[in-house]
């Protein structure tokens, strides 16, 4: 995590969320609640499946700051839903940044976990991580 800084008169709070391949760097601004994904609007980034705006959201719901602070988001890696719950970790993370007494009702609701899962790799001899060739006895 980085510390907060001052642009242009306003704290800038930072927060970074890791999910399988994805990387989210999080910026929480003084705003309306508007979020911007890579430049375009958060509805339009995850237009296929709009609950994915309510997990990044949630974190802000939990404390009841979700028209307080616009969302700026990099992200990249992964796909959609890594994105997305690599980007609430990090809104999780720049909320401790901005009051530590954030951080244990975040913590009772997990948004401050990260999830370990990710790809097996591929072993030799088998088709995929675990997948092996058709046995044949003769």
């Amino acid at each position: 995590m980085q510390v907060a800084e001052i642009n242009s008169g306003r704290a800038v709070y930072w927060g970074t969320g890791r999910r399988k391949c994805s990387v989210a760097r999080v910026r929480l601004v003084p705003g309306a609640g508007k979020m911007t994904v890579n430049g375009k609007d958060g509805e339009l980034y995850f237009q296929f499946n709009p609950n994915y705006l309510g997990a990044i959201k949630a974190p802000l719901e939990t404390l009841g700051l979700e028209n307080e602070y616009d969302i700026v988001v990099k992200a990249e890696g992964g796909g959609l839903t890594g994105q997305a719950d690599s980007i609430r970790l990090g809104v999780a993370r720049a909320l401790c940044e901005l009051d530590p007494d954030n951080r244990s009702p975040l913590k009772t609701e997990g948004y401050l976990t990260r999830d370990p899962r990710a790809k097996e790799r591929k072993k030799y001899g088998l088709h995929k991580a675990r997948k092996a060739p058709q046995y044949s006895k003769r």
